[in-house]
C-alpha cells in the first residue's frame, strides 16, 4: 500500500482502491440501498439538500426540521443495514485505530450537487478519525482549519481515493465545491458516491 499525501493536515490516499475493488464496493452499496434508500434530507432551516443520503451501521447521520443528529433507525422506523465488508476493510487499512466504526454515511452527488464547508462534530467523542471513500466522478474537495475564517485549499479527488481526517484535521472545515460530472465510468449514469465512516457513539 502506498503512502498517503499530507494535505492541509488530512491524509489523502490516492488510488487506494483499484477498479475491481471499487466495483465490489459499488455492488455492495447497491444491495445496501435496497434496505436503506437514498433520501434528500431537509436542513433545520427548511432547505432540501442537493446531496442524497443513506447510511449503515448501528446509527447513521440524518437531518430534518428538528436538527442534525445520529439516529439508530431510518426515517421510516426500520433499522440501518450493517456496514459492508469492503467498506470495513478500508477503515482497518487507514484509520490507525483498532475500534470498528459504528456509523457509515453514503452520499450521492448528482450533477450540480455540492456540500458546503462544515465540521464533523455530531459524534459523542471527537478524537476518533473520519474516513472518507470516493467512488465515481471527480470531486473538488476543499479543506481549511478549525474556524470558518481559516484559509482553505482544494484538491481533486478521483474514484478510489480515500481521505482520513484525524489529529489536527479531525475538526477541520471541509466540503465539496463541485463534481466533474461524467468524468468516471464507474456509475452507469454518472455522479459520485462518497462513503464516510465514523465512530459516532461512546
Amino acid at each position: 500500500m502506498t503512502s498517503p499525501l499530507e494535505f492541509q493536515g488530512t491524509q489523502v490516499w490516492s488510488g487506494l482502491l483499484d477498479r475491481t475493488a471499487q466495483q465490489v464496493m459499488l455492488d455492495e452499496l447497491r444491495e445496501l440501498a435496497v434496505y436503506a434508500p437514498l433520501r434528500r434530507y431537509e436542513t433545520p432551516g427548511g432547505h432540501r439538500m442537493s446531496v442524497r443520503m443513506s447510511g449503515a451501521g448501528a446509527m447513521a447521520w440524518m437531518s430534518d426540521a428538528s436538527g442534525y443528529r445520529y439516529a439508530g433507525r431510518q426515517p421510516d422506523g426500520s433499522e440501518w443495514p450493517p456496514i459492508t465488508n469492503s467498506i470495513l476493510t478500508v477503515w482497518k487499512s487507514v484509520s490507525g485505530v483498532s475500534r470498528a466504526p459504528d456509523s457509515c454515511l453514503v452520499n450521492y452527488y448528482g450533477e450540480g450537487a455540492r456540500m458546503g464547508l462544515h465540521q464533523d462534530r455530531d459524534e459523542a467523542e471527537l478524537d476518533w478519525p473520519v474516513v472518507s471513500i470516493s467512488l465515481g466522478d471527480e470531486a473538488m474537495f476543499r479543506v481549511g482549519g478549525q474556524t470558518r475564517r481559516d484559509p482553505t485549499k482544494s484538491v481533486w479527488l478521483k474514484s478510489g481515493d480515500v481521505v482520513v481526517l484525524a489529529g489536527v484535521s479531525r475538526l477541520a472545515y471541509h466540503g465539496i465545491d463541485r463534481i466533474k460530472f461524467g468524468s468516471s465510468t464507474l456509475l452507469d449514469h454518472g455522479g459520485r458516491l462518497n462513503v464516510t465512516l465514523r465512530i459516532a457513539g461512546k
